[in-house]
């Protein structure tokens, strides 16, 4: 077995499986993986001290929970001194709408992904959430019409 910090085959293969199915029981991850029980779980143990896992969680499904629309927005914000990306960060932590935020380089500094009842409900965020969030210039939404991939990672 590899150091901290240094993955082989086994690391990698167990990643993979556990990206799919999160919930596979010790026992049947090392048999997929080709190892006996202890080593596998040793390996497991060390992957999530390492930080390599994060945790588990549940793949809920939005459409059974009735929030289907996917919109994308391009935030602007009107100053980005280090004060005001981390009021931004915080205010964006308690918006419940929005799935993903991340800090870009470009023409402008967030990308959000937000995900709402319908476009009536995403109108309501927009105007009463989005655009008061702490230095907020501008917006441009995208509306997905099809989601091709969404695995997570």
């Amino acid at each position: 077995m590899k150091q901290s910090g240094q993955l082989d085959r086994y690391d990698h293969e167990i990643l993979r499986i556990l990206s799919q199915d999160g919930r596979l029981p010790v026992t049947e991850l090392a048999v997929q993986v080709g190892l006996s029980k202890t080593p596998c779980q040793v390996r497991l143990k060390r992957l999530m001290a390492d930080g390599y896992i994060h945790g588990f969680k549940a793949m809920l499904d939005p459409a059974k929970l009735g929030l289907e629309q996917v919109v994308f927005v391009e935030v602007r914000l009107k100053d980005t001194t280090e004060s005001a990306l981390t009021a931004f960060n915080k205010a964006v932590q308690k918006v419940p709408e929005i799935e993903q935020c991340h800090m870009i380089a470009g023409a402008f500094d967030y990308l959000l992904k937000l995900r709402t009842r319908d476009m009536q409900n995403y109108r309501e965020v927009l105007g009463e959430v989005i655009s008061t969030l702490p230095h907020v210039a501008s917006t441009s939404t995208h509306v997905s019409m099809q989601s091709v991939k969404d695995d997570g990672f």
